[in-house]
């Protein structure tokens, strides 16, 4: 049977903050990536992990797991990622990937059931670029569409709000109620973009391509380039963040 609980996670710290944790805009994000060896961010707050790396045990404790492509240094823990949930009883975790590497997510999976044998329990969800995935009714996620030598996505995650019409500001509560039983639709829905994570895309997309959402959030995410970010213009530079410290 299925529990909510989360596997236990040693608290590994250094001058008494959690190593390799850092509280960005409110956010506290963990994680490594470094082209070649391993790519993995952790958002705790938000449940959701980018990437698997080679997976990290503070990985296993997120429900979703976002993948961005399909090379060994960003994909290469996700079995392990699976099994180690299972193996804890823990619930079954949501895969999200691009549709483009369906066939051989499911092939690895398969060839980890014959040798383990184990079922490897998960939701698989396929998202093309531009559609979207909602882990709760306040928090979604977009693909979008990021340069790489195989085919890849990064991820965009929104807030996502309900809002007052302006017409409707000023008028009492049971009136306001009335007018939503009656049908009325009395609130806009407010996006706003809060993290991105670029996955392997080069500074030249985020250079490049300055009206896209990615580049609007808070918090941009992208593969250890420290030269490449050191030399972002404004208003990107203090915004794009390099996760090369280790777990």
């Amino acid at each position: 049977m299925e529990t909510g609980n989360k596997a236990s996670v040693p608290e590994i710290s250094e001058n008494g903050k959690k190593k390799g944790i850092m509280e960005i805009e409110g956010y506290p994000i963990q994680g490594l990536s470094i082209g070649g060896l391993e790519t993995c961010i952790i958002l705790p707050t938000l449940n959701l992990a980018f990437d698997i790396g080679r997976c990290p045990l503070h990985a296993v404790s997120q429900d979703f797991l976002f993948i961005s492509h399909g090379h060994m240094d960003h994909i290469g823990g996700l079995p392990m990622y699976v099994a180690t949930r299972g193996l804890h009883g823990m619930k079954t975790p949501t895969v999200i990937i691009p549709t483009a590497i369906k066939e051989g997510v499911e092939k690895l999976f398969e060839a980890h059931r014959i040798m383990d044998q184990s079922e490897l329990k998960h939701n698989l969800v396929c998202l093309n670029v531009g559609e979207e995935f909602y882990l709760r009714k306040d928090l979604k996620v977009r693909a979008f569409r990021t340069y790489h030598v195989i085919p890849s996505q990064g991820y965009v995650v929104y807030s996502v709000r309900q809002k007052l019409k302006k017409e409707f500001l000023g008028l009492p509560g049971k009136e306001i109620a009335k007018l939503k039983y009656s049908g009325v639709e009395i609130t806009d829905t407010i996006t706003l973009p809060e993290i991105a994570f670029t996955g392997d895309t080069m500074s030249d997309f985020i250079i490049d391509n300055a009206n896209v959402d990615a580049l609007r959030a808070k918090i941009l995410i992208m593969e250890e380039i420290q030269a490449a970010v050191l030399a972002l213009p404004p208003p990107l530079a203090g915004r794009v963040f390099a996760f090369d410290q280790g777990f």
